[in-house]
């Protein structure tokens, strides 16, 4: 069992399933990745072969052994304050300007797009919070691929390597001690509605509409331009005129799409829907 391999061609028959049903591009580099991680649940299911394994996920009824691959694939590295260049100038320079033009009981809305375990959103919610802004002046929602880590971020537990990077005033007001445990207010954990969307899926992605703001930080890097391409027409989409998307730090727009207009604030790049 330990010395199964991964033959080629049912290394290309995976790759292009993830890729058909994700938008997930798993380069010929990764095989050796891929080898080792399925590895570990061929091995849990007794399955004979990654022909085996195949068949299970094409099949199984419920989507449970498709998600649990969609995890095996990607890194679900996240934590607080991650970026924070970015979120120092979503908080001191965007928010006035969309709450300025917010009137009567229309909310700000916000989206965390690939918020894996919640350490996204929920520091965008601490963050209108420590602004004085009350939680039913702002909707945030946030979606994974992954049932796991929606199911983690729903708990709102977290680790110390998570939390690192809190500051303490954050610490203090937010979060409760429990032996090597950090666990997150109530306070916070409400204002976040958590849901299951694959942002390469228009019916799906159709639900969200009139966002204000949409974080999709360290997500497109899973893709290949053409995946990018219908991501970010999705996204587009999904905002209001005048509304920003916030990709990762090391990512770009450039050749995917001149729909949305790059902007610049304090060496801070970020995109508008004009």
């Amino acid at each position: 069992m330990l010395n199964m391999v991964l033959a080629e061609a049912t290394f290309k028959d995976i790759r292009n399933y993830i890729y058909d049903n994700s938008g997930i591009f798993i380069s010929d580099s990764k095989k050796y990745l891929i080898e080792n991680r399925l590895s570990r649940i061929i091995q849990e299911k007794k399955l004979q072969s990654f022909e085996d394994y195949l068949k299970l996920i094409k099949f199984s009824p419920n989507g449970n052994e498709l998600t649990r691959l969609f995890d095996a694939v990607t890194t679900n590295e996240t934590y607080f304050f991650r970026e924070p260049q970015q979120l120092t100038v979503f908080a001191e320079e965007i928010l006035s300007k969309l709450l300025e033009k917010k009137k009567g009981p229309n909310k700000l809305k916000i989206w965390s797009a690939a918020c894996s375990s919640g350490e996204e959103p929920y520091t965008l919610s601490m963050i209108l919070m420590e602004k004085r802004l009350s939680s039913d002046k702002f909707e945030i929602h946030a979606s994974d691929l992954s049932e796991g880590v929606l199911s983690s971020a729903k708990r709102g537990v977290y680790n110390s390597y998570s939390v690192r990077n809190i500051p303490e005033a954050y610490m203090k007001n937010y979060f409760a001690t429990s032996g090597q445990s950090y666990n997150l207010s109530d306070s916070v954990k409400k204002t976040v509605k958590f849901m299951k969307v694959n942002l390469i899926d228009n019916k799906c992605m159709s639900s969200l509409r009139g966002m204000d703001i949409i974080f999709c930080r360290n997500v497109l890097i899973y893709f290949d331009v053409k995946a990018k391409q219908k991501v970010v027409s999705n996204l587009y989409d999904s905002l209001n005129p005048g509304g920003y998307l916030f990709i990762g730090q090391s990512e770009s727009l450039h050749n995917i799409t001149r729909a949305l207009r790059p902007c610049v604030i304090n060496k801070v790049i970020m995109y508008q829907k004009v």
